[in-house]
């Protein structure tokens, strides 16, 4: 029996979500169909996180195991003939039948995209936050560092997230700006239900005005999500990449989060 781990990339709009769910299409039964008419046998495919209804994907890591006797370009040109258009196999290896995708991974590097605009753009819209007012970015950025750390994110989760623990490790937040196009990179250990995308309508009140950059070390010691901003669109979050310690290259050097 082989593992093979593919990454994966796709446009979450149309989607229920990753995972599969028994009233809604998620990306993970359609990999699954796919895998299985390629292969001609049946296969679960196990991912490195989940990722909500409208989130997108540049490298969602995940890994199932199969018997098949194929050589690796083949799970990878063949699983996209099966593929609809925003959904794609863009790598795959093979990894020791151990590897674990969530328990093995090292960091996750989420990016989460604002058009700041007084006019809407259609060829954007199912990829950004659009906000027509300008944001006070030196404020956002000055917030954003009080988030780097271990800390208890218990604030910045959405109400039904069943995680056992908030304790979260986030390594870096950068906000930068690229036009009218503004970027919030953050990579950590893991993360909460909408965390990310908490974190991001927290941060742009912060550069309305509504907060100081101080409330977040705040919320971070008082723990009340009603006491955070807004969570932001699912549309603007993309998971970009997902570290294992196997990868070449790998600059993260924490080790794997126990949740």
């Amino acid at each position: 029996m082989r593992t093979i781990r593919l990454t994966i990339e796709y446009d979450g709009t149309c989607y229920s979500g990753w995972q599969r769910q028994p009233n809604g299409l998620a990306i993970q039964q359609v990999i699954e169909e796919a895998l299985c008419q390629l292969l001609g046998e049946k296969v679960e495919v196990r991912s490195s996180g989940r990722t909500d209804a409208g989130v997108h994907a540049r490298g969602m890591a995940a890994a199932f195991k199969t018997s098949a006797n194929l050589p690796l370009k083949a799970f990878v040109e063949g699983t996209n003939r099966f593929l609809p258009p925003d959904i794609a196999i863009l790598d795959a290896i093979e990894v020791p039948n151990s590897f674990k995708p969530i328990g093995d991974a090292l960091a996750k590097h989420y990016r989460y995209t604002i058009l700041l605009s007084s006019v809407r753009s259609p060829l954007h819209r199912l990829h950004v936050w659009h906000l027509r007012e300008q944001l006070h970015l030196e404020a956002m950025k000055a917030a954003a560092a009080s988030f780097v750390g271990r800390h208890d994110f218990a604030a910045f989760r959405a109400s039904n997230c069943a995680a056992r623990t908030t304790i979260r490790r986030v390594d870096s937040v950068e906000i930068s700006l690229q036009g009218d196009i503004l970027l919030i990179d953050v990579v950590g250990g893991g993360f909460l239900k909408n965390m990310v995308r908490v974190m991001v309508g927290t941060l742009v009140d912060i550069g309305r005005g509504r907060f100081t950059p101080e409330h977040i070390a705040w919320l971070l010691q008082d723990g009340d999500r009603k006491k955070a901003g807004a969570t932001a669109p699912a549309c603007g979050l993309c998971l970009i990449k997902v570290y294992y310690p196997q990868d070449t290259g790998v600059s993260i050097t924490s080790q794997p989060e126990v949740f």
